[in-house]
């Protein structure tokens, strides 16, 4: 798509404001809510959500989990080789894998958990490769889990958690089906006192499910815009979650997204869900960049990306659809100013 400034999602950042650990507790980090109906900005606690999102509205949230798919493989020739494997992208009845490596491996090399298993290396695209395991996913999920790491975001700079803690706080409280390599980081901040106070306000909270992928670190590129497609993703959308949809804009009550994740599953799924009373078990590739109309979310809840990414420009795109007077560049420029911290284990945002 010619035309489209990608540049413009481009700011400076204190290195002192990129979080290397998350709140403790969580509820604990700031929220910067910004009412675009009022032109209002305003700043408090997460742990004080309720206090802002529409009364007896419908909030969504990704259930999905992290799994530790980042590990250390051993060479026939005893070199190690770093590998993030994208279990997102694993679907049941397939025997491959992809995995992004750090150093140079090539077709036909075997890379080795231990002295009985090892995946070989049967197929390239540039620095992704295909693997082939000499054993079943069940038993591929439990070496991970045993030998490996948390795939945090490099760009976080070094964090006093050990592998452990990390487990849990690059986790959701409410994880439960694994195969992300990345967390819905827009839920890392929720809590059991969160969700009561939700509750107190008679707000709705329901799940789907999106298996978050290394795609939402991918640098936007020109052929994205002339396709209208990035990187895809599977998801599942639960009849329940289809029905409280559905009930929810039957009634004119809002409907909120916890984090881009949920905001592509719901959009991509817009017309089905407005038709059907199944559940949904697809993908996505779908791309959204100003100017986009939004079907299903009426409120978001995110936190602060990296810059020219995928996920800045679904956040403007609300902004723009919302008529809002300030842009996302503004907002991060005030964010900034106020010392909000920023990316994974950063602060949060909410939009109204």
């Amino acid at each position: 798509m010619k035309g489209f400034d990608i540049s413009a999602y481009s700011y400076d950042l204190p290195k002192e404001l990129i979080a290397s650990s998350p709140a403790e507790p969580r509820d604990s980090s700031r929220l910067f809510v910004y009412d675009t109906a009022r032109e209002k900005i305003s700043f408090d606690t997460f742990k004080n959500l309720a206090n802002f999102l529409p009364e007896k509205s419908l909030l969504v949230l990704n259930d999905t989990k992290v799994i530790p798919a980042r590990i250390f493989l051993t060479k026939e020739t005893g070199g190690k080789v770093e590998i993030l494997f994208l279990m997102n992208e694993w679907r049941e009845g397939n025997s491959f894998v992809k995995g992004m490596v750090d150093r140079k491996v090539e077709v036909g090399d075997r890379l080795h958990f231990d002295t009985k298993h090892f995946v070989e290396a049967v197929a390239q695209d540039a620095h992704v490769f295909l693997f082939k395991p000499n054993f079943n996913k069940e038993m591929f999920v439990r070496l991970l889990e045993e030998k490996g790491r948390t795939p945090v975001p490099k760009y976080i700079p070094d964090t006093k958690l050990d592998e452990w803690e990390l487990r849990s706080r690059y986790q959701t409280v409410f994880a439960k089906a694994g195969a992300s390599i990345a967390a819905p980081t827009a839920s890392l901040h929720f809590t059991k006192e969160v969700f009561r106070s939700l509750s107190e306000r008679h707000i709705e909270k329901r799940y789907v499910t999106l298996h978050v992928g290394q795609g939402t670190f991918a640098p936007v590129t020109d052929k994205n815009f002339e396709e209208k497609k990035i990187h895809r993703e599977y998801f599942e959308i639960q009849k329940k979650m289809v029905e409280a949809i559905q009930k929810a804009k039957k009634e004119a009550r809002a409907c909120g997204a916890a984090g881009t994740s949920t905001v592509r599953a719901l959009e991509s799924s817009a017309k089905t869900l407005f038709e059907t009373p199944d559940e949904i078990d697809s993908s996505t590739d779908i791309f959204i960049f100003p100017p986009y109309q939004f079907q299903i979310v009426d409120y978001l809840i995110t936190n602060f990306h990296l810059p020219k990414s995928s996920l800045m420009l679904v956040v403007d795109a609300f902004l723009k659809d919302k008529k809002a007077k300030q842009s996302l560049s503004d907002l991060y420029k005030i964010a900034i100013q106020e010392k909000f911290r920023f990316y994974s284990f950063g602060d949060s945002m909410l939009i109204l």
